[in-house]
């Protein structure tokens, strides 16, 4: 059960390694962490249930794409999964959920202040939500799937109006990530250099995501090609939270309701 796009990573394709590592991390760092009925939005393939699902009381899980939740229900009888577009947070009471994780998902919301409104709402009264998304200072290119992304401040201004305390550290990577995270952004560049009109940040996101598909998938490719070895080795080792600085490659959330 796997979905072979750029955006969504998967681990059976060794050139997603180090981007699947990447968004694996967030799992690992707060899975001790979690506890209670747990929420996660955004569950994606399920790549993350396992770890989380051994630290909580009961694990639901909402995603908009609804064949791939009718297969990990199939998977995970005893999990409660719901297809939905969201926000909102449609038929989920209010005050019920312990822990709410949400991993690379608001940068693809539209009306992320309603998104985050919603994850308050089914916070219980100190309840935490763990959010990750990636910092753009850091982002090699516009991505097309997104709406938007944040630095730490401005992800930090829009959750503090519905949380009693927030806050924001990074994802930050090995040199070994770093060295991958370079080489990418060379290559990135030499595709980059033929927009003389800059039109990646000028035609509207729907022209431009086959193109970057194609684009990425290559360049994925073309990296394991040339840095086979690096692109193998990169595990979860190669990852750390600390405070936010420009240079982190994802902002941590932590939300207190």
């Amino acid at each position: 059960m796997s979905i072979y796009t750029t955006e969504i990573t998967s681990e059976q394709i060794v050139s997603d390694n180090p981007i699947h590592q990447r968004l694996l991390f967030a799992y690992t760092v707060t899975s001790p962490l979690v506890k209670g009925d747990l929420l996660e939005i955004g569950c994606g393939e399920g790549r993350g249930i396992e770890l989380l699902d051994q630290h909580v009381t009961s694990y639901t899980a909402v995603d908009k794409i609804a064949d791939v939740i009718q297969k990990l229900a199939t998977k995970y009888p005893k999990a409660k999964f719901w297809a939905m577009n969201l926000p909102p947070l449609k038929n989920l009471p209010d005050n019920f959920y312990d822990t709410v994780v949400s991993f690379q998902v608001i940068e693809h919301i539209q009306k992320d202040k309603e998104y985050l409104k919603e994850i308050a709402r089914v916070l219980k009264p100190g309840g935490k939500a763990y959010i990750t998304t990636p910092n753009r200072p850091m982002s090699l290119s516009r991505n097309p799937w997104h709406v938007r992304e944040y630095t730490g401040h401005e992800l930090e201004a829009i959750a503090k109006p519905y949380f009693s305390e927030v806050k924001v550290d990074g994802v930050f990577g090995s040199k070994r990530f770093l060295s991958y995270h370079e080489r990418n952004r060379a290559s990135v560049n030499k595709i980059m250099r033929w927009d003389i009109l800059n039109l990646q940040y000028l035609l509207p996101a729907w022209l431009l995501r086959i193109p970057y598909e194609f684009a990425n998938r290559f360049n994925r490719n073309n990296l394991l090609e040339q840095n086979d070895e690096l692109v193998r080795s990169i595990s979860q080792e190669d990852f750390f939270i600390a405070p936010y600085d420009l240079e982190a490659i994802d902002l941590f959330l932590v939300a207190t309701k």
